[in-house]
C-alpha cells in the first residue's frame, strides 16, 4: 500500500510540473511558444511512462479495481494534460487509445493496467474547462480566431457527451459543468461579434493555429 502511495505521489509531482509548464500558454507571450511547451510536456510524459511501469509492479495485475482509488485522481489529471497537449498541437480530441499510449498503459481492460473509460471522460471534461479559459485569454492576447475554433470544438464535444448514458454520479456532475463552459465560450464569441472582431478573425483564420 505504501509502495503504491509513493509512486502515486511521484506521478502527482510530474503532473504538477506538466501543468505548470502548460499554464504558460494562457499568458500573452505564451501563445508564441505553444509548440515548444508541448514538446517539453511530451518529454515529461516520458517520466510518467517510467512511473507507470513502476506502479504496475506494486499490486497483482488482476486487482486493478481494488486499488484503483489510489491513482484515479492523478490518472484523470494526466488524461486532461495529455488531451490539452494534443489539442494545442492539432486542435483535435485525443482518443482513449492515444492517451493510453502517451501514458504507457493499456486501453483494453483485458490487457492489464488500463485507462478506464470513465477516467478518460473525466479528463476530457477538465479539458473543456481549460479551453473555456483559453478562449478568454486568447482575446486578451489579441488572437480573435482561436475562440471561434474552440467554440466549434466544444460544441462538438458537448454533442458527443449528449449521446452518452452517464451512470457515474461524479461524471454526471462534471458533465453538468460542460454546459457552463459552452455558455462561457458562447459569450466570448458573442462579444467578438458585437465588436466586429469575428469578421477579422474569420479572414485571418486561413491556416493560423
Amino acid at each position: 500500500m505504501s509502495e503504491i502511495r509513493k509512486v502515486v505521489q511521484a506521478l502527482e509531482q510530474t503532473a504538477r510540473e506538466i501543468l505548470t509548464l502548460l499554464q504558460g500558454v494562457h499568458q500573452g507571450p505564451g501563445f508564441q511558444h505553444i509548440s515548444k511547451k508541448c514538446q517539453k510536456a511530451r518529454e515529461h510524459f516520458g517520466t510518467v511512462r517510467t512511473q507507470m511501469e513502476s506502479l504496475k509492479t506494486k499490486f497483482p495485475a488482476d486487482q486493478y479495481y481494488r486499488f484503483h482509488e489510489h491513482w484515479r485522481f492523478v490518472l484523470q489529471r494526466l488524461v486532461f494534460l495529455a488531451a490539452f497537449v494534443v489539442y494545442l498541437e492539432s486542435e483535435t480530441l485525443v482518443t482513449r487509445e492515444a492517451v493510453a499510449e502517451i501514458l504507457g498503459i493499456e486501453a483494453d481492460r483485458e490487457r492489464g493496467f488500463h485507462l478506464d473509460i470513465e477516467d478518460y471522460l473525466s479528463g476530457v471534461l477538465t479539458l473543456a474547462s481549460e479551453l473555456a479559459r483559453l478562449a478568454v485569454n486568447s482575446v486578451t492576447a489579441g488572437d480573435y480566431s482561436r475562440p471561434l475554433r474552440i467554440s466549434t470544438f466544444i460544441n462538438e464535444l458537448d454533442s458527443g457527451f449528449r449521446l452518452l448514458n452517464l451512470k457515474n454520479d461524479s461524471l454526471r456532475k462534471r458533465y453538468d459543468g460542460l454546459k457552463y463552459d459552452v455558455k462561457k465560450i458562447e459569450e466570448v464569441v458573442y462579444d467578438l461579434s458585437i465588436r466586429g472582431l469575428n469578421k477579422e478573425a474569420t479572414v485571418s483564420a486561413g491556416g493560423e493555429k
